[in-house]
């Protein structure tokens, strides 16, 4: 036992696979809406909710009721009832990103949000935390 502590610690860190080190960012795409009429098309929202790794419906959910109109999905894209601007679908899934997708304790973006009677709860997989989140 004849190496420093800084030279074990080094040695330590070498021993750890490199996804440990890599830091990723969660890239959501910007929201690509059309207004047809009274309507308003996110035509990206299946590729918005995949890069969240959530539920579709979860997420209209939540967009439906902050913007206080109805929404459906049709196939790849979701329809909202009125006339609503892409920033305020961008600010909206930011938000959403905030409450449901981040986890307040790490800051990653691993989580994933599960059920237990009736209470929903955001679980981490990066740092092991559980934080309850409110029902849409």
């Amino acid at each position: 036992m004849d190496l420093k502590y800084e030279e074990m610690l080094n040695e330590a860190y070498k021993q750890l696979p490199s996804e440990v080190f890599r830091r990723e960012r969660l890239e959501v795409p910007r929201a690509s809406s059309v207004k047809f009429g009274s309507r308003t098309f996110l035509n990206n929202f299946k590729d918005i909710c995949d890069a969240l790794n959530r539920d579709p419906a979860h997420v209209l959910r939540y967009l439906s009721k902050e913007m206080a109109t109805s929404g459906a999905i049709e196939g790849s894209r979701a329809v909202f009832q009125g006339r609503f601007e892409s920033e305020d679908f961008d600010r909206l899934v930011k938000r959403y990103m905030d409450e449901f997708v981040t986890c307040p304790i790490c800051r990653r973006p691993d989580t994933k949000i599960i059920k237990e009677k009736r209470l929903n709860f955001l679980v981490c997989e990066a740092c092991g935390a559980r934080s309850p989140v409110r029902r849409i």
